[in-house]
């Protein structure tokens, strides 16, 4: 499993601090969508979904969580904690954000608007998907 991550360079001064985000710059997709999570109630895990298509970034501007991957072969858990580091999430990666810190604020940039056709929200499906995908892929 390949874990992207993305460092964003931060712009400031005695004033303070600024990241600037910009598709297909520093973002690696035209962005459609941005949206964001904030007072996730402790104990709340969220997620449980893959994509078929959609490619998003999660950004924690505020406090910390753990994003769980599982592509169906490897999972990894990755702590966000800092405004400055972007997680990659590319299609077929199941995900689901946890430990939620009280002042979690985690932003999301994706590449396309809400289509909820996109989205595979049964892991029996996403299993079967990914395999199907893989055979098909073999010797490419």
């Amino acid at each position: 499993m390949e874990i992207i991550t993305l460092d964003f360079n931060i712009k400031g001064d005695d004033r303070g601090s600024l990241i600037a985000l910009e598709q297909n710059k520093n973002i690696p997709f035209n962005i459609k969508r941005v949206y964001y999570l904030f007072d996730t109630k402790s104990g709340v895990r969220r997620g449980f979904h893959a994509h078929h298509d959609l490619e998003q970034v999660l950004i924690v501007v505020r406090g910390s969580c753990k994003i769980h991957l599982d592509d169906l072969y490897q999972t990894r858990e990755i702590l966000l904690d800092n405004p400055q580091k972007g997680l990659y999430i590319g299609p077929l990666m199941w995900h689901e954000m946890y430990d939620f810190s009280d002042d979690c604020v985690l932003l999301v940039l994706a590449s396309y608007y809400y289509l909820e056709e996109d989205y595979i929200r049964n892991y029996d499906q996403f299993s079967e998907i990914v395999s199907q995908h893989k055979k098909r892929n073999v010797g490419k």
